[in-house]
């Protein structure tokens, strides 16, 4: 009788019949919340999945942009990074909202309102966006174990498939155990890059000078670039989808008293869990413009060539171990959360259901085949101009995941009294438009200069 009901609800919403059930089944509000006791109690209840959410804008293709943006440039590119991340921000909210309120994550919500072709062009297009976002994980790790351990870039590619087995373990033990392994890893990270900053010692002045808006620097075409990279790694697509599916383990109440308290904390814990990654972030600039650009030696385009360079540029010998071992724990924390937003993926658009390992396996292979090609035909020096291409396909992925989430979130009939107002709606739009014109613009240049 209780499922009827929730399926008249369902269609009274805007929504279609669903037969798939929720998203994430075997962790769906499997987290019980408190509503009593202290505000911080009831918010510590909510938070974790803005952490797993952060993963996503700290992960090695940031690694790249970022040092090359900041060997080259400087502490100008600085903006680009803040810009992205109050967007993100923005975006991860909304994606929370159709969570908690729409009860369907931005996969089943596309599945829902569109039509088949259109279903799996997304689809499709998504799970190239994966591909791209795996093969930054894999080569950051696998070159994190070269730096640490001396093991060549394509064995430590292949070593990386061994990570289906710690998803399987994790996953089978619960979600919070998951989101317990996560938070550490991004403290790690974090730690690191703390004590490189310590080291580096930057001129905080021409620091705060970079977090200035100055939008007519990006004429160039090389700033052009790699700030549409910045983009596509500081904002990815993948998150949308994994944030609208996780803050639904959950288990809140179904009155609106209880979404809006619901929704009000998985907010507060996305935005903070981003505070943090925009530090990560700022500082992986902040220290190669501090290490390289500042003492003259010029861009550093391998993450090889900067592990090398910052015990001398630093004056520290532990620098360089420092950077490594931060690069291995954002490879291995973006494994988890790609594991994640896969399985999402593949069950919200098409509602295919594998188990967990053998999603991963997939996804992981079709990262690990062209990236050991790639190296063992054209060299490890590639292994970087790889991880900035990747983080540019994601930017182009993200217009065909905002869209829909403004457009779903502003549906009145599915959203209720939580639809978007509509300057937050316009807000929403107006940031698709702006990511697409740049892509176009960025094809533009770089095609018009090479013919």
């Amino acid at each position: 009788m209780s499922d009827n009901l929730s399926l008249e609800s369902d269609q009274a919403r805007g929504w279609k019949l669903r037969s798939e059930g929720p998203s994430l089944p075997e962790s769906y509000r499997s987290i019980r919340v408190t509503r009593e006791g202290t505000w911080f109690r009831r918010f510590l209840a909510f938070a974790g999945p803005g952490y797993l959410v952060s993963v996503g804008y700290m992960d090695p293709g940031n690694w790249a942009t970022d040092l090359g943006a900041g060997s080259k440039f400087g502490y100008s590119l600085l903006f680009v990074i803040l810009i992205s991340n109050f967007i993100a921000m923005f975006l991860q909210a909304l994606c929370a909202k159709l969570g908690i309120v729409g009860g369907r994550d931005l996969a089943q919500a596309c599945r829902d309102s569109y039509r088949p072709w259109a279903v799996k062009a997304l689809w499709l297009a998504c799970e190239m966006a994966i591909i791209a976002c795996d093969l930054a994980e894999v080569l950051g790790s696998a070159i994190a174990l070269k730096l640490l351990f001396g093991i060549p870039i394509v064995w430590g590619c292949v070593i990386t498939v061994a990570d289906v087995l710690l998803i399987l373990l994790l996953q089978n033990k619960g979600f919070r155990y998951i989101e317990a392994v996560v938070i550490t890893l991004v403290m790690t990270i974090g730690a690191c890059f703390a004590f490189l900053i310590a080291k580096a010692g930057p001129d905080f002045g021409a620091v705060m000078a970079g977090f200035v808006p100055r939008f007519e620097a990006l004429r160039e075409t090389g700033q052009l670039y790699l700030a549409i990279g910045i983009l596509g790694a500081t904002v990815m697509p993948h998150n949308l989808y994994l944030h609208s599916s996780i803050v639904q383990t959950r288990d809140i109440g179904t009155t609106e008293r209880d979404k809006k308290q619901a929704l009000r904390f998985a907010v507060l814990d996305s935005s903070i869990a981003l505070l943090f990654a925009l530090f990560i972030n700022s500082a992986i600039l902040i220290v190669s413009a501090a290490a390289f650009f500042s003492s003259g030696v010029g861009k550093v385009e391998e993450l090889a060539d900067a592990h090398r360079l910052l015990a001398p540029a630093l004056g520290a010998g532990a620098a360089s171990f420092v950077f490594a071992l931060a690069l291995l724990a954002s490879g291995q924390n973006s494994t988890l959360t790609g594991t994640l937003a896969g399985q999402i993926v593949m069950e919200g658009f098409v509602n295919i259901r594998l188990a967990p390992w053998l999603r991963r396996l997939t996804t992981r292979l079709l990262a690990v085949v062209p990236a050991v090609i790639v190296i063992a035909i054209m060299g490890e020096s590639k292994v970087t101009d790889l991880l900035v291409l990747s983080q540019v396909v994601l930017s182009f992925q993200l217009p065909f995941a905002i869209f829909p989430l403004v457009q779903f979130t502003s549906d009145r009939i599915k959203m209720g009294t939580f639809v978007n107002r509509p300057w937050v709606k316009w807000a929403g739009y107006s940031v698709a438009t702006a990511v697409t014109m740049a892509n176009i613009w960025l094809l533009v240049q770089v095609f018009g200069l090479s013919t």
